[in-house]
């Protein structure tokens, strides 16, 4: 699957779920949160699919985002929201990180 199409879907995944998480329980900082981590991977996405720079490095920020923010919850509540987060983190810094290092 091309870089591009794997930013869209986490985009589309970390913005879903934020807007899934603020229906149900009006948390404005998990929507706030997840549009905000779709947002770059979105912008990232963008940028790799018309070949302009920064595409790689945004998907890397968003990932590093998101990481930061649910592993440690994910670690401390043990619940299946922050898990799944910490994985879909963990998948974005495996997936753009090798592609930042081949890169350099």
């Amino acid at each position: 699957m091309a870089l591009e199409n794997i930013a869209y879907v986490l985009g589309a995944l970390t913005a879903g779920g934020g807007s899934i998480g603020y229906a149900r329980t009006g948390s404005v900082p998990s929507i706030a949160a997840g549009v905000t981590v779709g947002l770059l991977y979105g912008l990232g996405g963008y940028r790799l699919q018309n070949r302009q720079p920064y595409g790689v490095e945004l998907a890397l920020l968003a990932s590093v985002i998101l990481g930061g923010s649910s592993i440690p919850r994910a670690i401390r509540l043990q619940k299946p929201v922050p898990t799944v987060l910490s994985l879909i983190s963990l998948f974005g810094l495996y997936t753009f990180g090798n592609a930042f290092r081949k890169t350099l």
